[in-house]
């Protein structure tokens, strides 16, 4: 002990007086030190008893008036049942949980003599859900492929060219099907546009199919004569009052900057109050406005 002490004296230099204190402290704040973490241990490892807790909360339930919230969002109920798609109502679309939207879409489909030949066909309209379609699939009256044809025997002078239908097809409902039938049309390319037009939210013109990055003029001039964009389709609409910088931004007609512009506009004047505001931001010339116009709402 006495060795000891010497020692700490000799490394600290200390006194004697001070040597016989630095002993008796070193103890304590070496214990204070596991003390804190020793009891926690111990007190996680206690069991406790919650059968006075259980009991009130049992007294409470029993008291307890439960009231059934109903919710007033959804104010059509959904009802599922066997349909044709070429021939139920509009109500009845809506009743199967179709959106007023998409509801819409598909009468204006038939209404422009659109058909669904197989239950696949549903899927290729523009905005349909998958989940949607999937819960539907077995309620859905139509065939799951197509009919084979059988051809009966004609003499030659029964014979006759089959002509083509010369009708031309709506180019925000058209399928890759419909696209690749057009001359100088592939696979890739009828996705291509099909990409661009839901990254955009639809066409509202036939001059936007020069912006699809592959088609040339000639394949351009060739779906002027053979599909057209309805003047009653209304695109898909970002709200700029609140849409975010990053959803402006994935518009084909947005860039970063000019999302970071509208936004920083926004955040320092308030909300537009107008589309036309879109103007006094410096990115924005009238031609720019006009083109992005038509996918622009002031409120969702």
């Amino acid at each position: 002990m006495h060795r000891l002490m010497a020692l700490i004296r000799a490394f600290f230099g200390l006194s004697r007086r001070e040597t016989r204190g630095f002993l008796i402290l070193l103890p304590l704040l070496v214990l204070s030190l596991f003390i804190t973490p020793s009891y926690r241990w111990w007190k996680a490892n206690q069991k406790r008893d919650f059968t006075k807790e259980n009991q009130e909360l049992d007294s409470l339930l029993t008291h307890w008036k439960w009231e059934e919230k109903k919710d007033s969002v959804d104010e059509i109920e959904i009802q599922l049942f066997t349909f044709n798609p070429n021939t139920a109502t509009k109500e009845d679309l809506l009743n199967l949980g179709f959106p007023s939207n998409l509801a819409n879409r598909i009468d204006n489909y038939r209404s422009k003599n659109g058909r669904f030949i197989i239950k696949s066909d549903l899927i290729k309209i523009y905005g349909m859900d998958t989940a949607l379609y999937t819960r539907l699939y077995p309620f859905i009256d139509l065939p799951v492929e197509k009919p084979i044809k059988t051809f009966e025997s004609k003499t030659p002078k029964e014979n006759k060219p089959t002509t083509v239908s010369k009708e031309k097809f709506d180019l925000n409902l058209a399928d890759t099907t419909q696209l690749v039938r057009i001359y100088g049309i592939g696979s890739k390319l009828s996705q291509r546009i099909i990409k661009y037009r839901n990254a955009l939210g639809g066409f509202v013109s036939m001059g936007q199919l020069g912006e699809v990055y592959g088609l040339d003029t000639t394949v351009v001039a060739e779906l002027n004569k053979k599909a057209f964009v309805s003047p009653d389709f209304s695109p898909n609409q970002l709200a700029i009052n609140s849409v975010t910088e990053k959803e402006l931004a994935i518009h084909p007609y947005i860039s970063n900057k000019l999302a970071k512009a509208i936004t920083a506009y926004r955040f320092q004047h308030g909300n537009f109050t107008s589309l036309e505001d879109l103007t006094k931001i410096a990115l924005v010339d009238e031609a720019f406005y006009t083109k992005i116009k038509p996918y622009l709402t002031l409120n969702p």
